[in-house]
């Protein structure tokens, strides 16, 4: 009869023990219910009623198959690595919600080569450039100022204001852009005559971090909601 040292029946239980522990905190994590332990901050504003595999759906494949995969791109036998567990959130997955055609800044728009500079100077290259998940807030984007990326040479023959763009651009008051643009150009609302009466910072800043629209509360459009999503998917 073959007989079983002590220290390795020591690591034979141990190993078990590790096992069995593990298998029970991936089959409890892996309940929707505690999604909230596996999420690494809270959603942005707008999306707090998301489940994660809304954002995050499963990879192709399974488990053993995602494995070989990246073997194979680690020894050179593969081009590209596969997606292990879920997708990657990019943005494809941004715009399968949010996108619409009366965008004003639409993201293909800062791949036109004459925005290179700009590009890399603001580093927009992906929706989460500036709306960077697992924040709580609406916007991460903290440079109010990025108007100036593009838009240094403005000049309008009929100004709405009492302050021409071009005396505001001459200033470097970047930071007034907002005061009057909704960047996305979704809100329906009548911008401001004279300066004094724009929206004030302050009410710009606390909307990035997640407060009500200082624009307005009708848009142009809103975004599809998940249940709609996944109708629109198994169409």
């Amino acid at each position: 009869m073959l007989k079983i040292s002590r220290k390795r029946r020591r690591q034979w239980i141990g190993l078990s023990v590790g096992f069995f522990i593990t298998s029970i905190c991936y089959v409890v994590l892996s309940h929707p219910a505690n999604e909230d332990y596996l999420s690494k901050g809270p959603l942005n504003t707008g999306h707090e009623e998301l489940q994660c595999s809304s954002c995050h759906t499963s990879a192709k494949g399974n488990v053993f198959q995602q494995l070989q995969a990246n073997v194979m791109h680690t020894v050179g036998l593969r081009r590209t690595e596969a997606n292990f567990g879920t997708e990657n959130v990019d943005t494809q997955k941004c715009l399968a919600c949010h996108d619409r055609e009366n965008d004003r800044h639409p993201l293909h728009r800062f791949e036109e080569p004459r925005f290179a500079e700009a590009r890399q100077e603001l580093g927009v290259t992906q929706c989460e450039s500036c709306h960077q998940e697992h924040n709580g807030v609406r916007i991460t984007q903290t440079n109010l100022g990025y108007c100036q990326s593009c838009h240094e040479d403005t000049e309008m023959k009929n100004d709405p204001l009492e302050i021409s763009h071009k005396e505001l651009i001459a200033k470097k008051n970047w930071n007034t852009c907002l005061q009057c643009h909704d960047f996305h150009g979704n809100h329906i609302y009548e911008a401001s005559a004279t300066l004094k009466d724009t929206i004030p910072i302050a009410e710009i800043k606390a909307y990035f971090e997640g407060e009500d629209s200082p624009y307005a509360d009708i848009k142009k459009y809103y975004a599809t909601t998940e249940e709609e999503f996944l109708a629109e998917a198994k169409e």
